[in-house]
């Protein structure tokens, strides 16, 4: 394979980290998710779910999908920014046997462009977990379409390297 062939049919799966949003989901209610919706349609994602900002069900969603499923990679989207129940970050990094910082370093560079500073209350983050990667993306739909392209773009390419 040359330097920059790739995986491509790469299955995705897309998890909603939201505490508001999954109270409504078990009170019966409508629930509107932008973000996880965004995701699921633009990386014709196979497999999605909601879930609250909680340590052990994102531990237990991701680990489901990896054992139960093909997914290769997984996008998170929520549970990033500076609240206490925002701990995304601190879940995933527990789990990632290998962190992507670059993944980060150019999401903030990008960010940066639309929301100047305000971008460091972001703690995006990505890594590979027992052969896939991992995205950690905020919440808000503009987070999620800054992301997009490197997720795009990169995956593949990720995937190849990890499976050598």
């Amino acid at each position: 394979m040359g330097m920059h062939e790739k995986i491509e049919d790469i299955v995705y799966g897309v998890v909603t980290v939201s505490d508001s949003r999954f109270n409504k989901l078990i009170s019966g209610e409508i629930v509107e998710d932008k973000s996880g919706n965004f995701l699921k349609k633009e990386l014709n994602a196979k497999y999605y779910v909601l879930i609250p900002d909680n340590r052990d069900m994102l531990k237990g969603v991701i680990d489901h999908l990896i054992d139960f499923t093909d997914v290769d990679c997984i996008v998170v989207t929520g549970g990033t920014g500076v609240s206490s129940r925002d701990n995304t970050p601190e879940i995933l990094k527990e789990m990632f046997q290998k962190e992507l910082n670059g993944f980060s370093v150019l999401f903030h560079n990008l960010s940066y462009k639309e929301v100047k500073y305000a971008t460091i209350l972001s703690r995006t983050t990505a890594g590979i977990y027992r052969g896939k990667v991992i995205y950690a993306l905020p919440g808000s739909l503009n987070a999620c379409k800054t992301a997009l392209p490197i997720i795009k773009e990169e995956t593949g390419h990720i995937l190849k390297h990890i499976r050598e």
